[in-house]
């Protein structure tokens, strides 16, 4: 009986979780007109291409989601690899200031990114990067979590096997590559799920960098969706429903490393 009603209260949980999803799929088929009817439709509508047409000719959906995905997996690559190293150096080597280092990086955590708006903006137009896909990339590979987590898994690594490796005449780089990097594969999985749903999901620095359309990401392109007098509801829905599908594919790609980097310091052993 206990195990029938804990399981009976997370299925509950589950179904108001998966609510707003399926509300949204149910939306974008609907005209707008027909989402505000009373009560409003509970089964998918047949206004799905027509949707998909006037979100192509608003937006350029397709467009955006590949400005999106090729800014994500750039970001998501680069960042992924500063924090393993980043993390791997303090973790690892032994050097003077290391411990000032590693506060500084905990201290930029606490900065909040509103006040850092306006400095990077003036950086990145003396660099001549405004309306550019490295002005929203490159500021923020090194990204302070990413470092830490990595750290944190590298701190349970064997110094035993680096030095093994040494021995046998492996060099740092071939090290860290070939020995310690494949053995933190959850946690670096749990970091590229992360980092990409930070990027992906990002709005107001690339409102600030982007000019152009055609340079827009998923966020971006839809708030031009929302006007002063006019909103596009059933747009807003599909395009939401389109831009949470590839970070629902990547949870599935990675989840078993995601809920193992989550869960690697939780036991020891």
């Amino acid at each position: 009986m206990k195990r029938a009603l804990v399981t009976l209260v997370l299925a509950a949980g589950a179904a108001v979780s998966l609510l707003p999803f399926c509300w949204m799929a149910v939306a974008a088929t609907h005209d707008t007109a027909e989402l505000f009817r009373s009560p409003p439709p509970f089964l998918p509508g047949g206004h799905l291409l027509h949707n998909i047409a006037g979100l192509q000719r608003s937006v350029g959906i397709g467009r955006v989601l590949l400005n999106s995905l090729g800014t994500g997996l750039v970001y998501t690559a680069g960042s992924a690899l500063l924090s393993a190293m980043g993390g791997y150096g303090l973790a690892k080597y032994r050097f003077r200031g290391r411990g000032l280092l590693l506060g500084a990086v905990l201290a930029t955590m606490m900065i909040p990114f509103q006040v850092l708006l306006v400095p990077l903006f003036q950086m990145m137009a003396s660099l001549g990067w405004i309306d550019s896909y490295q002005a929203i990339v490159v500021p923020f590979l090194a990204n302070s979590f990413g470092i830490l987590l990595m750290r944190q898994a590298f701190l349970d690594f064997p110094d035993e096997l680096i030095e093994s490796a040494r021995i046998d005449g492996a060099g740092d780089i071939r090290t860290f590559y070939r020995v310690v990097l494949p053995c933190v594969r959850p946690q670096l999985g749990a970091l590229v799920i992360f980092t990409f749903m930070g990027q992906w999901n990002s709005f107001i620095w690339p409102l600030l960098m982007l000019n152009t359309e055609d340079k827009y990401t998923v966020p971006v392109a839809l708030n031009t969706l929302t006007g002063l007098s006019r909103v596009d509801y059933s747009g807003l829905m599909l395009g939401s429903l389109l831009a949470t599908l590839p970070l629902i594919l990547l949870f599935a790609l990675f989840q078993r490393q995601f809920v193992a980097g989550l869960l690697g310091g939780a036991v020891k052993g």
